[in-house]
């Protein structure tokens, strides 16, 4: 059985991507290998219409706590499909699955494999979209430096980040499979938006799972950012919002005062913004769902 995971065209490793090579062989030893006739689809918003065409070689397709968005809806659930469980409610309800089969992002399980420190060496930490960090991350390291706020780079190696993560009081997070993962190891979060390449479909299926309110921080865009968003995933309109809220700011502001604009704005986060957790109850009821669809499983491809 091979892991299936989104690959960036950029050849950039993404956290919440890449995750799924580090957790899943962990948690599955000896169940992983290069036979793609058998796919496992974990982390990661891939359940659209093209994780068909993307997925052509498989003649079995195990879906574990995926979630739904970008691209276009499903139409109907292949026959070859198994889905064990999805992110959120707004996933299975989108899929017509029952509710039960909504669990949360299996990203939460890297508690069970990731072992902290128990110290904590900084009060916050900023963590962005791999868009942003892609083309800004030069800029953000200059405004958390300006705050005295670590920056937590998402194109980072995972247990540089897990670790990161785990050692900060408050992450802000842009990156959701950062603030899935801030949860899992206890680390209060805040979410904020930076453009409107932000799926909030997402945020707001996985925030349902774990019963917590999604809002999240607008703040201003970073000069660096393109002017268009190349390679958006979710649709056209949102290149169009982003077109609309960012690039009117970025065309009529020097440089250097959008930067200050922005330090200024997630400095407003760091002092007024309410950091989020989820219930230790509720952490744990999830983690031992999730931890009994994967033994359910894991009998299923026996």
């Amino acid at each position: 059985m091979k892991i299936f995971y989104y690959r960036r065209r950029d050849g950039q490793p993404n956290f919440g991507d890449e995750l799924n090579t580090w957790l899943w062989p962990q948690l599955l030893p000896d169940f992983f290998d290069d036979d793609e006739s058998i796919q496992f689809v974990g982390t990661g918003t891939l359940l659209n219409h093209r994780l068909p065409e993307r997925t052509t070689t498989a003649k079995q397709l195990i879906i574990f706590s995926s979630g739904a968005g970008y691209e276009q809806p499903l139409t109907h659930i292949p026959p070859h499909w198994h889905i064990a469980c999805v992110r959120g409610p707004l996933s299975a309800s989108q899929l017509n699955l029952p509710r039960e089969k909504a669990i949360t992002d299996g990203g939460i399980l890297v508690r069970r494999c990731f072992l902290t420190s128990g110290q904590k060496t900084s009060s916050h930490g900023f963590m962005p979209h791999i868009h942003h960090a892609n083309f800004a991350d030069s800029a953000w390291k200059t405004v958390c430096e300006q705050l005295g706020i670590k920056y937590i780079d998402p194109r980072w190696p995972i247990e540089t980040v897990l670790q990161a993560i785990s050692e900060t009081e408050v992450l802000l997070a842009e990156a959701m499979h950062g603030a899935i993962v801030a949860d899992a190891l206890r680390t209060a979060w805040i979410p904020v938006i930076t453009s409107p390449r932000i799926l909030s479909f997402k945020w707001q299926d996985w925030c349902a799972s774990i019963d917590v309110p999604y809002r999240p921080w607008q703040l201003l865009p970073l000069p660096d950012y393109p002017t268009y968003a190349r390679g958006l995933r979710s649709s056209l309109q949102a290149g169009w919002l982003w077109t609309q809220w960012g690039q009117q700011t970025l065309m009529h502001q020097p440089t250097k005062l959008l930067h200050c604009s922005t330090a200024d704005s997630l400095a407003s986060v760091i002092k007024k913004g309410h950091p989020i957790l989820s219930t230790d109850t509720t952490l744990d009821r999830l983690t031992t769902k999730l931890e009994a669809s994967l033994s359910s499983m894991k009998k299923y491809l026996a």
